[in-house]
C-alpha cells in the first residue's frame, strides 16, 4: 500500500541492533508499517543473545538473517534509521535519515544478557516513539 509508512533499520552486521529494532517494530505496528533491516557489512548470523533477549518480550527473529543494503529498497523507504555510531549509509533523495546513538552498556562494563536487555530496552523506547510518529501522521 502506497500510504503505508516504511522504515529500514541499519547497523553494521545486521545481526543485533537493526534486527532488534525491526522485530520490535513489527510486533508493535504489525502490517501498519513496512519494516526492513540491513547491514553495512552484514555478518553471517543473528547475534544469539540479541535473539534471546527479544524472545523475552515475545519477538522471534529466528527466521531472519543478516542482509546487505538493497539500494532500490533504500531509495523507496520513508525512513532510514542507523543504530549506533559505526554504521554509515550514504544518503539518497527520498528517505528521512536518522541516527539512533543507542546505549552501549559494555562501555560501563556491563556485558552478556544484562547488556543485551539494556540495549533492547533502549531500542524499544525509540521504536515506540517512531511508531507513534509514523502512525499519527497516517491519513
Amino acid at each position: 500500500m502506497p500510504d503505508t509508512p516504511s522504515v529500514l533499520f541499519v547497523c553494521v552486521k545486521n545481526g543485533g541492533k537493526s534486527q532488534m529494532a525491526a522485530g520490535l517494530m513489527r510486533k508493535l505496528a504489525g502490517t501498519a508499517v513496512e519494516v526492513h533491516s540491513a547491514g553495512t557489512k552484514p555478518g553471517v548470523t543473528i547475534n544469539a543473545l540479541s535473539a534471546e533477549s527479544l524472545l523475552e518480550v515475545d519477538v522471534d527473529v529466528s527466521g531472519e538473517h543478516p542482509k546487505p543494503i538493497d539500494p532500490a529498497l533504500l531509495a523507496r523507504m520513508d525512513y532510514v534509521i542507523t543504530l549506533g555510531g559505526e554504521a554509515r549509509v550514504e544518503t539518497v533523495d527520498g528517505p528521512t535519515f536518522e541516527n539512533w546513538d543507542t546505549d552501549e552498556p559494555s562501555e560501563r562494563g556491563i556485558d552478556g544478557m544484562e547488556r543485551m536487555r539494556l540495549v533492547r530496552d533502549d531500542i524499544a523506547i525509540r521504536v515506540e516513539a517512531l511508531t507513534s510518529r509514523l502512525l499519527s501522521t497516517k491519513p
